[in-house]
Protein backbone atom coordinates (compact mmCIF):
# COMPACT_ATOMS: atom_id res chain seq x y z
CA UNK A 1 0.00 0.00 0.00
CA UNK A 2 1.21 3.52 -1.04
CA UNK A 3 0.46 6.56 1.20
CA UNK A 4 -0.16 10.38 0.72
CA UNK A 5 1.21 12.92 3.36
CA UNK A 6 -1.05 16.25 2.55
CA UNK A 7 1.44 18.84 2.71
CA UNK A 8 0.02 22.34 0.47
CA UNK A 9 -1.56 23.84 3.33
CA UNK A 10 -0.62 27.51 3.64
CA UNK A 11 -0.49 27.64 7.56
CA UNK A 12 -1.75 31.05 8.17
CA UNK A 13 -2.16 30.74 11.68
CA UNK A 14 1.28 29.48 11.93
CA UNK A 15 2.64 32.97 10.59
CA UNK A 16 5.36 34.52 10.88
CA UNK A 17 6.85 31.21 10.68
CA UNK A 18 5.63 29.93 8.24
CA UNK A 19 5.87 33.24 6.10
CA UNK A 20 9.79 31.69 4.74
CA UNK A 21 9.25 28.07 5.41
CA UNK A 22 6.42 25.57 4.65
CA UNK A 23 4.60 24.06 7.29
CA UNK A 24 5.58 20.75 7.06
CA UNK A 25 9.26 21.76 7.72
CA UNK A 26 8.49 23.41 10.80
CA UNK A 27 10.34 21.44 13.95
CA UNK A 28 9.96 19.87 16.43
CA UNK A 29 12.97 19.12 18.78
CA UNK A 30 15.14 19.79 15.38
CA UNK A 31 13.02 17.41 13.01
CA UNK A 32 10.70 18.66 10.75
CA UNK A 33 7.03 17.25 11.51
CA UNK A 34 6.58 15.41 8.12
CA UNK A 35 9.91 13.70 8.92
CA UNK A 36 8.10 11.84 11.61
CA UNK A 37 5.31 10.68 9.35
CA UNK A 38 7.84 9.23 6.57
CA UNK A 39 9.70 7.40 9.55
CA UNK A 40 6.62 6.00 11.20
CA UNK A 41 5.48 5.24 7.79
CA UNK A 42 8.81 3.33 6.45
CA UNK A 43 9.25 1.68 9.95
CA UNK A 44 5.69 0.06 9.64
CA UNK A 45 6.79 -0.90 6.06
CA UNK A 46 5.14 1.65 3.78
CA UNK A 47 7.64 2.90 1.90
CA UNK A 48 6.09 4.30 -1.48
CA UNK A 49 4.73 7.87 -1.05
CA UNK A 50 3.70 10.59 -2.41
CA UNK A 51 3.88 14.26 -1.15
CA UNK A 52 1.93 17.21 -2.31
CA UNK A 53 2.76 20.96 -2.27
CA UNK A 54 1.97 24.04 -3.13
CA UNK A 55 3.12 27.36 -1.15
CA UNK A 56 6.82 27.28 -1.01
CA UNK A 57 6.78 23.67 -2.28
CA UNK A 58 10.17 23.61 -3.71
CA UNK A 59 11.94 23.66 -0.07
CA UNK A 60 9.69 20.33 0.36
CA UNK A 61 11.45 18.71 -2.46
CA UNK A 62 15.05 20.26 -1.76
CA UNK A 63 14.59 19.04 1.80
CA UNK A 64 13.64 15.32 1.32
CA UNK A 65 14.76 14.79 -2.12
CA UNK A 66 13.85 11.24 -3.61
CA UNK A 67 13.30 10.05 0.17
CA UNK A 68 16.76 7.51 -0.36
CA UNK A 69 18.12 8.65 3.00
CA UNK A 70 15.08 7.57 5.02
CA UNK A 71 14.30 4.36 2.77
CA UNK A 72 11.81 5.79 1.01
CA UNK A 73 10.68 6.37 -2.34
CA UNK A 74 9.00 9.75 -2.77
CA UNK A 75 7.16 11.34 -5.68
CA UNK A 76 5.85 15.07 -5.55
CA UNK A 77 2.18 16.08 -6.78
CA UNK A 78 2.80 19.90 -7.15
CA UNK A 79 -0.11 22.43 -7.12
CA UNK A 80 0.33 25.88 -8.57
CA UNK A 81 -2.08 27.00 -6.29
CA UNK A 82 -3.52 24.88 -3.21
CA UNK A 83 -6.11 22.61 -4.35
CA UNK A 84 -7.78 22.06 -0.91
CA UNK A 85 -7.62 18.36 0.65
CA UNK A 86 -9.78 17.24 -1.88
CA UNK A 87 -8.42 18.80 -4.87
CA UNK A 88 -5.35 17.92 -4.05
CA UNK A 89 -5.79 13.94 -3.24
CA UNK A 90 -7.52 14.21 -6.32
CA UNK A 91 -4.97 15.25 -8.18
CA UNK A 92 -2.33 12.72 -7.46
CA UNK A 93 -4.91 9.79 -7.82
CA UNK A 94 -2.40 8.78 -11.11
CA UNK A 95 0.13 7.79 -8.31
CA UNK A 96 -2.28 5.22 -6.81
CA UNK A 97 -4.33 3.42 -9.64
CA UNK A 98 -6.86 1.56 -8.80
CA UNK A 99 -5.91 0.65 -4.95
CA UNK A 100 -6.74 2.02 -1.60
CA UNK A 101 -4.15 4.37 -0.37
CA UNK A 102 -2.75 5.76 3.20
CA UNK A 103 -3.40 9.74 3.36
CA UNK A 104 -1.46 11.75 6.49
CA UNK A 105 -1.96 15.37 7.13
CA UNK A 106 1.56 16.93 6.90
CA UNK A 107 0.94 19.41 9.69
CA UNK A 108 -0.41 16.85 12.89
CA UNK A 109 2.62 15.06 15.03
CA UNK A 110 1.12 11.51 16.22
CA UNK A 111 2.65 8.30 17.76
CA UNK A 112 0.02 6.53 15.47
CA UNK A 113 1.78 3.16 14.40
CA UNK A 114 0.51 2.82 10.57
CA UNK A 115 0.72 -0.79 10.80
CA UNK A 116 -2.66 -1.40 12.31
CA UNK A 117 -4.04 0.37 9.63
CA UNK A 118 -6.24 -2.66 8.05
CA UNK A 119 -4.72 -3.84 4.85
CA UNK A 120 -7.55 -3.87 3.19
CA UNK A 121 -10.56 -2.40 3.15
CA UNK A 122 -14.30 -3.11 1.97
CA UNK A 123 -15.54 0.46 2.37
CA UNK A 124 -14.51 3.64 0.53
CA UNK A 125 -12.52 4.72 3.08
CA UNK A 126 -11.21 3.81 6.74
CA UNK A 127 -10.67 6.98 9.24
CA UNK A 128 -8.78 7.08 12.46
CA UNK A 129 -11.15 8.64 14.83
CA UNK A 130 -9.47 10.64 18.27
CA UNK A 131 -10.89 11.71 21.14
CA UNK A 132 -12.18 15.77 20.62
CA UNK A 133 -9.45 18.08 21.15
CA UNK A 134 -10.01 21.95 22.78
CA UNK A 135 -9.79 23.60 19.98
CA UNK A 136 -12.88 20.96 18.23
CA UNK A 137 -15.13 20.30 21.03
CA UNK A 138 -18.00 18.83 19.04
CA UNK A 139 -15.96 16.57 16.98
CA UNK A 140 -16.70 15.76 13.36
CA UNK A 141 -18.46 12.13 13.05
CA UNK A 142 -20.08 9.65 14.94
CA UNK A 143 -18.29 6.29 15.38
CA UNK A 144 -20.24 3.70 16.34
CA UNK A 145 -19.42 -0.39 16.06
CA UNK A 146 -16.06 0.10 13.71
CA UNK A 147 -18.39 2.58 11.53
CA UNK A 148 -19.50 6.37 10.99
CA UNK A 149 -22.68 7.37 10.75
CA UNK A 150 -24.96 10.19 10.57
CA UNK A 151 -27.11 10.62 13.74
CA UNK A 152 -25.67 7.98 16.89
CA UNK A 153 -22.26 6.61 18.46
CA UNK A 154 -19.81 9.07 20.11
CA UNK A 155 -19.35 12.24 18.20
CA UNK A 156 -15.04 12.03 17.58
CA UNK A 157 -12.46 14.20 15.81
CA UNK A 158 -11.22 12.96 12.60
CA UNK A 159 -7.44 12.77 12.33
CA UNK A 160 -6.19 13.67 9.27
CA UNK A 161 -4.74 9.45 9.11
CA UNK A 162 -6.91 7.29 6.94
CA UNK A 163 -7.11 4.78 4.43
CA UNK A 164 -8.92 6.35 1.01
CA UNK A 165 -10.10 4.52 -2.26
CA UNK A 166 -10.14 5.99 -5.27
CA UNK A 167 -13.89 5.55 -5.73
CA UNK A 168 -14.23 8.16 -3.41
CA UNK A 169 -13.44 10.49 -5.94
CA UNK A 170 -15.92 8.89 -8.90
CA UNK A 171 -18.06 11.74 -9.40
CA UNK A 172 -14.98 14.52 -9.00
CA UNK A 173 -13.42 16.74 -11.12
CA UNK A 174 -10.30 18.70 -10.89
CA UNK A 175 -10.02 22.03 -9.09
CA UNK A 176 -9.85 22.89 -5.87
CA UNK A 177 -12.43 21.13 -3.19
CA UNK A 178 -12.81 20.33 0.49
CA UNK A 179 -12.59 16.31 1.32
CA UNK A 180 -15.47 16.67 4.23
CA UNK A 181 -18.29 16.86 1.77
CA UNK A 182 -17.50 13.52 0.24
CA UNK A 183 -16.84 11.67 3.43
CA UNK A 184 -20.09 12.65 4.76
CA UNK A 185 -21.55 11.60 1.45
CA UNK A 186 -20.29 7.97 2.02
CA UNK A 187 -21.04 8.33 5.46
CA UNK A 188 -24.51 8.43 4.61
CA UNK A 189 -24.46 5.32 2.76
CA UNK A 190 -22.44 3.41 5.42
CA UNK A 191 -19.19 3.15 3.44
CA UNK A 192 -16.60 4.23 5.70
CA UNK A 193 -15.08 1.99 8.67
CA UNK A 194 -13.13 3.60 11.42
CA UNK A 195 -10.97 2.92 14.71
CA UNK A 196 -10.81 5.10 17.86
CA UNK A 197 -7.20 6.21 18.60
CA UNK A 198 -6.39 6.60 22.49
CA UNK A 199 -2.79 7.91 22.07
CA UNK A 200 -0.64 11.00 21.41
CA UNK A 201 -2.06 13.21 18.73
CA UNK A 202 -1.44 16.96 18.65
CA UNK A 203 -2.84 19.22 15.30
CA UNK A 204 0.28 21.66 15.24
CA UNK A 205 -1.85 24.55 14.34
CA UNK A 206 -0.21 27.37 15.91
CA UNK A 207 3.38 28.46 16.77
CA UNK A 208 1.56 28.16 20.69
CA UNK A 209 1.02 24.18 20.07
CA UNK A 210 3.89 24.08 18.20
CA UNK A 211 5.67 25.72 21.23
CA UNK A 212 4.00 23.67 23.66
CA UNK A 213 5.04 20.18 21.49
CA UNK A 214 8.54 21.16 21.45
CA UNK A 215 8.42 20.94 24.95
CA UNK A 216 6.84 18.39 25.80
Amino acid sequence: MKAMILAAGRGERMRPLTDTCPKPLLKVKGQALIEYHIKALVKSGINELVINHAYLGQQIEDYLGTGEKYGAAIQYSPESDAMETGGGIFNALRYFGDEPFIIVNGDVWTDYDFSHLPKQISNLAHLVMINNPPHNPGGDFYFNSGMLNEFKGNKLTYSGIAIIHPLLFKDCASGAFPLAPLLRSAISNNQISAEHYLGVWVDVGTPERLAELDQA
